[in-house]
């Protein structure tokens, strides 16, 4: 896929009403602040030290573990970053400015699938993390992958990684035009059924806000750039922070 077939990819998200807000817990998906320039600073980890405790949220569903695996492909792995600015790297600094002492393994595989995802989903939960963060099917979209297979797989990661008592994310993703509307219906949909059907909780598009934006991403207008990734993580985070039973600041 060249970088104008999916220019013209991302143009066709603008309409959609549902990239404009998050379908956890109700609330907008914040914006991220920028500088004069209209530059995403990128924040820094609290560096005093120590991590103040999380607070648990009602009901006691805080997460049992302070690790949490970032599970998805290239978007995940930090294609083209230095390990220090890619995604995990990035929300766990965010997560530490927060006070919350945890650790965001980096689970990402460039160029994975659903099905590629769930081949070595096994052997990513053996450190029993207490949060996944589920980020895949962008590559299953660019190459038509049938719908119905990329929700199996889905399901049967979503299934495993409750099995295992962990809390879950799932991060959804849409498909490109050029399958045509009755394949983009498809794939489109598989994301909010599943966190309907799962109850698990749904961040509706990973690259909300960075898509389409050249500043934000690299040449190849693919990959997010530095940048782009703190402009995801300001977005997320506040949302992995309340997922770990994390008191927000006011």
């Amino acid at each position: 896929m060249t970088a104008e077939q999916y220019s013209a990819y991302i143009g066709r998200l603008r309409p959609l009403p549902t990239l404009a807000r998050s379908y956890v817990f109700g609330n907008r998906i914040p914006l991220p602040k920028t500088d004069e320039l209209g530059r995403v600073p990128v924040a820094k980890p609290a560096c005093n030290g120590r991590s103040a405790p999380a607070a648990r949220p009602a009901g006691g569903a805080g997460v049992r573990s302070a690790e949490i695996l970032a599970f998805g492909d290239s978007l995940t792995a930090g294609l083209g970053l230095r390990p220090t600015a890619a995604f995990p790297r990035r929300l766990e600094a965010d997560l530490h400015a927060r006070g919350l002492a945890v650790t965001v393994v980096n689970g990402g595989v460039s160029g994975d699938t659903t099905a590629g995802g769930l081949a070595r989903l096994d052997k990513s939960l053996a450190t029993r993390p207490g949060l996944v963060i589920v980020e895949l099917g962008t590559n299953d979209a660019l190459r038509g992958i049938d719908p119905a297979k990329v929700r199996a797989d889905l399901q049967r990661i979503i299934e495993r990684i409750r099995a295992g008592g962990a809390h879950l994310l799932l991060a959804g993703t849409l498909a490109p035009a050029n399958w045509g509307t009755a394949y983009q219906q498809a794939f489109d949909a598989i994301y909010p059924q599943l966190a309907r059907r799962y109850a698990v909780p749904l961040y509706p598009f990973f690259l909300a806000g960075v898509a389409q934006r050249p500043a934000l991403n690299q040449r190849d207008g693919l990959h997010p750039n530095g940048r782009g990734v703190a402009a995801i993580v300001e977005r997320i985070g506040p949302i992995v922070a309340r997922l770990i039973g994390a008191s927000q600041p006011r």
